[in-house]
């Protein structure tokens, strides 16, 4: 007896020291997990993470006796449940959960065990002789004779994902040489600073983040314009509008300051910044149009001095 409680008491002192010491913690499924997986899983985590394992009760009663000392532990009891364990580290979260998800192995079919996905046969020569024929007929697998052989003439779901594997689907695949599932670490939960959440929110990229961020401050800006209760995101929008308004007045009443009195004279005196550019084009078009005229203004003078000279010869 002495001997189980001081193994309890080494267990509750590694566990305690591992959580003080990482700031991390992801919970981890091992259902179907081979030791030799175990084993490779904990070397590529070798200096940026350990791995620990434990009775569900044990970790338990350990966690609630933290919890006086630290409360945030307790965030992680509700996912002390089933075939888990604990992989600690202080790394980038999204390199360790590639390294924890990594290691998979190709596993037959077991009668009894619940299938992760959709298996299929795929169509084809089998091998096998006629007298299996039988066998494929009982699980309602389309075959024909071919060259002495049983074939598969369409591609055939066998088992559903969730449903349980019966013992013909297992002895069928075996037969067919299919390893239809992959076994390794799943992850059910992390723990990271105090706060749990799904492994998925590791994969929202930072661009989402802000996306969703620059939503909100608009959303909460709109609603303070509208309601006339002025925050952090509308105060800049207020100044705008207040800043329009002043300068409405301002148009309106003799009331003026430097920064618009241009503003004023160009709307009461709007002749006087007429722009230039339509002016000095209209005199450039303008001479274009005169040079032929002067151009013509010459040919004529010469031929009248021609003609002239002309009659002054033969007169």
């Amino acid at each position: 007896m002495g001997g189980k409680s001081a193994t309890k008491a080494v267990y509750f002192d590694k566990l305690k020291a591992l959580l003080e010491e990482y700031k991390s913690v992801f919970i981890v499924g091992v259902d179907n997990v081979s030791s030799q997986q175990m084993h490779e899983i904990r070397h590529s985590l070798r200096g940026d993470g350990v791995v620990l394992m434990g009775k569900n009760t044990m970790v338990r009663r350990a966690l609630k006796g933290f919890v006086a000392e630290n409360p945030e532990y307790e965030r992680l009891l509700p996912h002390v449940r089933g075939n888990v364990g604990f992989v600690f580290t202080n790394g980038d979260l999204k390199e360790t959960r590639e390294k924890i998800l990594s290691n998979r192995v190709a596993a037959p079919a077991r009668a009894g065990a619940v299938a992760p996905l959709d298996v299929y046969i795929p169509a084809g020569n089998t091998g096998m002789e006629p007298g299996k024929t039988s066998f494929f007929q009982a699980l309602g697998v389309p075959t024909k004779i071919a060259r002495g052989t049983i074939e598969i003439t369409t591609d055939l779901k066998l088992i559903e994902a969730g449903n349980k594997v019966g013992a013909s689907e297992a002895v069928l695949l075996n037969l067919l040489n299919i390893s239809p599932f992959t076994y390794g670490m799943s992850i059910t939960q992390i723990y990271d600073q105090g706060q749990t959440f799904a492994s998925d929110v590791l994969d929202i990229e930072e661009s989402q983040l802000l996306k969703a961020f620059s939503s909100a401050i608009t959303t909460i800006a709109t609603i303070s314009l509208a309601t006339g209760y002025p925050t952090l995101p509308s105060v800049m929008h207020s100044v705008v509008n207040s800043y329009k308004n002043l300068i409405s007045v301002a148009i309106e009443t003799e009331y003026e300051w430097e920064a618009i009195s241009e503003l004023k004279d160009r709307i009461a005196n709007p002749d006087k910044y007429a722009s230039a550019a339509p002016a000095a084009g209209a005199a450039a078009a303008g001479g274009a149009s005169d040079a032929p005229a002067a151009e013509e203004k010459k040919e004529e003078e010469e031929e009248e001095e021609d003609d002239d000279m002309g009659f002054g010869l033969f007169d």
